[in-house]
């Protein structure tokens, strides 16, 4: 059997451009625009233009782009242990988008920076002028921590500003603003031997026991707090232990994952991390049985029927992998990944017709979201320019320009004029 390594989640993409590398999965995106989609439309966003971006990178961290382009890091989702808790953090993000921070941001640091070349000016002057030189180094070695004093004084406001909306989005929302205290009582934890030693005056948000007190203020004087049924609350923790116990197994090393999700540990998410994990480590068997103890439970899941085609696919059964992957297809809507994991097992069965689905759902996918591997995958189930044109495409969305342009003009060479093959590669031509 020819082994192709398959993908995390589907498919990992390294994006050049930022350096980021993001992390495409259907089931904790969908999963995560569930969760904070109440505080997106407190915030008076368009639900439906929402992106969720996924940065693979253990940072406890999170930021809005537009208000629409939401990044999360997975060490934050792995640290945030409830779905009310992930949502507060999506508020205080919106908060400072809501504050026209990022704008006031980039203003301010202009006018910072100008004040720091003023400064250095000056100090060059002295030493010029036959000053004392000893001064003149001074304010230049100063002179950026100037400008850093001036811009943490600035962004430990709008951090206060930003708390302070989130807890207002929450209300809005109707969801529980205690979320923020949760975060901050997480935060605290995590930072606190560090912040008893450090100078507050020299870190760019305020202290977190700052933040903690402000935010219990905050949610004391309100007049109402929102809250949820119980039954409510146990569904939608439960749904979002899923979705972290998903990252934590193909994240995090298999005795890592046990350490989190002992065998003693029955409940849906600590089987389905540890058959990733044991996936991930070559114990298919393993993988397997627990899947299948995943799948009798929730027989309505199509994500427990992905990685059962995963599993399946490892083991070199294609057939059982399909069904595995056409159920999964069945039972979810708009899954990119799922079609796109499905056309490869068959680009690689390559039994008759099992090209032409494999193109069907590769175009499906390059059209409401494209991706590298699907573009690879329709290079090898198609001929001539059209092939060509797909590898130049997939060599493009790596940002790898000299081998797009490569294939690029091999797909006009073997394709009409009028083609549309012809024309897409002519525009990567185009472009420089």
């Amino acid at each position: 059997m020819k082994k192709i390594l398959l993908f995390l989640f589907a498919c990992l993409v390294t994006i050049n451009a930022t350096a980021a590398t993001l992390i495409n999965d259907t089931e904790i995106e969908s999963g995560i625009v569930k969760i904070i989609e109440p505080v997106v439309r407190a915030a008076d966003i368009d639900t439906s233009r929402l992106k969720i971006y996924i940065v693979r990178d253990d940072d406890f961290n999170a930021f809005v782009r537009g208000g629409e382009d939401i990044y999360i890091y997975t060490g934050l989702l792995k640290k945030i242990k409830t779905p009310n808790a992930l949502r507060a953090v999506v508020a205080h993000e919106l908060g400072h988008t809501i504050g026209g921070h990022m704008v006031q941001i980039a203003d301010r640091q202009r006018a910072e920076m100008m004040r720091t070349m003023l400064i250095q000016a000056l100090g060059v002057g002295l030493m010029v002028a036959g000053g004392n030189p000893t001064a003149g180094m001074g304010v230049l070695a100063g002179s950026a921590g100037i400008a850093q004093q001036s811009m943490l004084s600035f962004t430990r406001d709008e951090e206060r500003i930003a708390d302070d909306f989130a807890v207002d989005l929450m209300v809005k929302a109707n969801e529980n603003p205690n979320g923020l205290i949760e975060v901050f009582e997480q935060m605290r934890e995590m930072n606190d031997a560090f912040e008893t030693r450090i100078n507050p005056n020299r870190i760019n948000h305020p202290l977190t026991s700052e933040r903690l007190n402000n935010a219990k203020n905050k949610i004391k004087g309100l007049s109402k707090t929102p809250k949820k049924s119980k039954k409510e609350t146990e569904t939608e923790n439960a749904n979002y232990d899923i979705l972290r116990a998903k990252l934590i197994g193909y994240l995090d090393n298999k005795q890592n994952v046990l350490t989190v999700y002992p065998y003693k540990n029955k409940s849906d998410a600590a089987i389905y991390a540890r058959a990733i994990a044991n996936m991930q480590a070559g114990n298919l068997d393993v993988a397997k049985t627990g899947t299948q103890t995943l799948i009798g439970r929730h027989p309505d899941n199509p994500y427990f029927y992905e990685l059962y085609g995963d599993i399946e696919f490892q083991y070199g059964h294609y057939d059982d992998s399909i069904m595995a992957y056409e159920k999964s297809l069945t039972l979810s809507n708009n899954a990119p990944q799922i079609e796109t994991a499905l056309a490869l097992v068959l680009s690689e069965r390559n039994k008759p017709d099992d090209k032409s689905r494999a193109t069907e759902l590769c175009k499906h996918v390059i059209l409401i979201d494209p991706s590298p591997l699907a573009y690879w995958i329709l290079a090898r189930v198609t001929e001539n320019g059209e092939s060509d044109w797909a590898m130049a495409e997939f060599y493009k969305m790596n940002g790898d320009n000299e081998n797009a342009k490569k294939y690029a003009k091999l797909a006009q060479k073997k394709s009409k004029s009028n083609s549309p093959e012809y024309i897409k590669a002519g525009d990567i031509l185009k472009n420089k």
